[in-house]
């Protein structure tokens, strides 16, 4: 008997790192679980994201959908949610879970009927330390779900995405003169100060009398966790109730608190104070997801589809560079992301925290992904001085090579948005110079030497890194959208617009550099359109004003 056609999915083809040692093959009786994405059942209103992206250039945010009504236009087919059902019975594959809003199958089985209903030969590996499934090769799927499956992950689980921050340190003088012979443009570095999150949210004239009431703030994390007492402790410090967090549960991930400060517990605490401290007011649900592209793309989609938690706004401090991502993985996020902006969702994402290579060897650049997704928007890192509480100075977080820069550059993958057409995008420094999706948006102060004050397993500390500025943007986005009276959304095509029509709503940061790129006037691949004046962005974006009659 001749074997059924099998076609390979778009984008599913990996290779394995470069010093990933082989150590044997997987136990075939072990059972886990593998989530399927598959197709929308009408296509969305722009072309596909790995295309061109959102073409949108008006200012307004134009009306959401609501998940209903979405998932009644835009979710899986019912009939390929049958079609890929009767597949996993046919491969004696478990049903776990089955969403036509998040375009989802999740199917679990053991590692032998996996590698034969999808045409993979998996073995274990370890790569600095750490142990993990591995495959390379593309993925195949019967005939008759090609096009109908876009993507299948959870087979390789290697760890996807790292946290973008960083603890902050003194440093002796002398690291610090080589730092300044080494650029005449990068930071010199400090013994650290700090910040509370309210002080930064006063210097960058957040509206006054908000604080978020009404909203939901969604964080995706990938690892470590909280202890209650800890954010109470550090609420009641700065005066403030603490918030209402919920911690979800993705894939089996949980609430799990390391009691390392420097490890991902430092991640979870900071994006939870960030945001409370701006938007005390807000509720705070934080998706716990493993470090895998299934885990992130289902932390992602729970998000964006909870229909009983609803949140309002994303805050996405997880992300590693282009390279390290297969074509499908990123096509599914993208996507997932247009969903958001679809339901009025703001996700605001990390662009990394080492300067325009993103920790990638070889001498190229690299932006990082989620933040260089056309249909989020993408957070840099800048070092601001204050005097009196009124910003001073703020320039281009760059500590020179290891010691920490902003995220940013020209995209690889993803093509020029059309709310970009107008930003100046430069070419990539890349040899070909391509012209591509610019990163990042926005930024906010990152410096680790000029930091945030947090609390993390009981211990009062200064972290920095891009990744506070994401949720720092984000609880910006809970106060616009309570000031307004519904969702601000997808903040790109407006941002864009409201800086070539209207008096600028954004601090242009036009000193320093990321390695590659320079600030500048304008748009910039170091910080985008710069740190928000949070007042100014309010009245741009609310209603414009009513000519008064008979004029």
């Amino acid at each position: 008997m001749s074997k059924e056609p099998r076609f390979s999915v778009p984008g599913s083809h990996r290779t394995l790192p470069p010093h990933a040692v082989r150590q044997g093959s997987v136990a075939d009786g072990e059972t886990v679980e593998v989530t399927l994405r598959l197709r929308s059942r009408a296509p969305l209103s722009s072309a596909a994201p790995l295309a061109s992206g959102p073409t949108a250039a008006a200012p307004g945010p134009g009306v959401p959908l609501s998940r209903e009504a979405f998932e009644a236009a835009h979710g899986a087919d019912p009939g390929d949610l049958r079609r890929t059902e009767d597949f996993a019975h046919e491969h004696h594959l478990t049903v776990v879970e089955s969403s036509a809003a998040r375009r989802t199958v999740i199917v679990s089985g053991s590692l032998a009927d996996l590698q034969a209903a999808f045409g993979v030969t998996l073995h274990s590996y370890t790569l600095n330390a750490q142990t993990f499934r591995g495959r390379s090769g593309d993925i195949s799927v019967p005939q008759e779900l090609a096009g109908v499956i876009e993507g299948v992950f959870g087979l390789d689980d290697r760890p996807q995405a790292s946290p973008h921050f960083r603890l902050a340190s003194p440093v002796a003088p002398d690291q610090a003169a080589q730092a300044d012979q080494a650029s005449t443009a990068l930071t010199p570095r400090v013994p650290a100060l700090s910040f509370t999150p309210p002080q930064l949210a006063r210097a960058y004239n957040f509206p006054a009398g908000m604080d978020g009431q009404g909203q939901t703030i969604a964080i995706i994390e990938l690892g470590g966790g909280y202890r209650k007492s800890d954010l109470d402790t550090y609420f009641h410090g700065l005066g403030l109730t603490s918030p209402k967090v919920t911690a979800v549960s993705v894939n089996g991930g949980r609430n799990k608190p390391t009691g390392d400060p420097g490890g991902p517990d430092g991640e979870v605490m900071l994006d939870i104070e960030v945001a409370g401290a701006v938007a005390p007011g807000a509720r705070i649900v934080v998706y716990f997801a493993p470090n895998t592209d299934a885990g992130f793309l289902n932390a992602v989609t729970q998000a964006t589809h909870d229909r009983v938690r609803a949140p309002s706004v994303m805050s996405i401090s997880w992300g590693s560079a282009e390279s390290a991502w297969t074509g499908q993985a990123m096509q599914a996020m993208s996507s997932a992301f247009q969903d958001a902006a679809m339901l009025g969702l703001s996700v605001f994402c990390a662009a990394g925290d080492d300067g325009s290579a993103d920790r990638v060897s070889g001498g190229l650049q690299h932006t990082d992904f989620p933040a260089s997704s056309p249909w989020v928007t993408g957070c840099g890192g800048t070092r601001l001085t204050l005097q009196g509480g009124t910003p001073v100075s703020e320039v281009v977080w760059n500590n020179g090579p290891g010691n920490g820069a902003s995220g940013g550059g020209v995209s690889d993958v993803f093509a020029l948005p059309g709310y970009q057409a107008g930003a100046a995008v430069p070419p990539s420094a890349n040899p070909g110079g391509r012209v591509g999706r610019g990163v990042p948006d926005v930024a906010g102060v990152a410096d680790p030497q000029t930091g945030y004050s947090v609390r993390v397993d009981g211990t009062d500390t200064v972290i920095g890194g891009t990744s506070a500025v994401a949720p720092l943007w984000a609880g910006l986005s809970a106060l616009l959208n309570q000031a307004l009276g519904r969702p601000v959304g997808f903040l790109n095509p407006q941002l864009y617009a409201l800086g070539q029509v209207r008096d600028t709503v954004m601090r242009d940061i036009v000193t320093g550099n990321n390695g590659a790129y320079m600030a500048g006037p304008g748009w910039d691949a170091c910080t985008g359109l710069g740190s928000p004046d949070g007042a100014r962005l309010l009245a741009a974006l609310g209603p414009a004003p009513q000519k008064p009659k008979g004029s």
